[in-house]
């Protein structure tokens, strides 16, 4: 995926790209000139920057609340020889269940999705994790199968 990153407005959220330093800096545990919200960043959030690092692709973004950041949201690479592209989420516990995540994964799944060698975004869930799967539900993901304990959802670009 030869792309740069935009940044991602919401009406409640701004999704900031993350560059290559940025995503060494907050792996060294440098947060200086971020503003970071209590629980961020998490241990998923370290995982996905790291994989991001070793593949070469963008690091994601960070998902913003009025300038503090809650949590990230970035893909596992480029798209598949089947236009597939799957991503991965997650937000500070104390910012969980008020819509953001749903908000945040509905952004990066349309921008993903206009890019033209993009025809469906991917997303999973663990089995029992009720809300991460609610987020994707109301992001209009759609379950499509179940994968060693994991709940597999999709969401397909237009036709056209």
């Amino acid at each position: 995926m030869a792309f740069a990153l935009a940044l991602l407005q919401t009406p409640r959220l701004r999704l900031e790209p993350l560059t290559a330093e940025g995503a060494r800096a907050i792996l060294a545990g440098d947060l200086s000139g971020l503003r970071a919200g209590e629980g961020w960043p998490q241990q998923d959030t370290a995982d996905g920057l790291a994989m991001a690092l070793a593949t070469g692709s963008p690091p994601g973004w960070l998902i913003t609340l009025g300038g503090t950041v809650i949590g990230d949201c970035g893909t596992h690479g480029p798209a598949g020889s089947d236009g597939g592209v799957e991503i991965g989420y997650g937000l500070a516990a104390p910012y969980r269940g008020q819509g953001y995540g749903s908000e945040a994964v509905a952004a990066v799944a349309e921008w993903l999705m206009r890019l033209p060698e993009v025809r469906h975004v991917r997303a999973s869930a663990l089995t029992d994790n009720a809300p991460s799967r609610r987020v994707l539900e109301k992001a209009g993901f759609r379950l499509a199968g179940f994968d060693h304990g994991y709940a597999v959802y999709q969401r397909d670009a237009p036709a056209g």
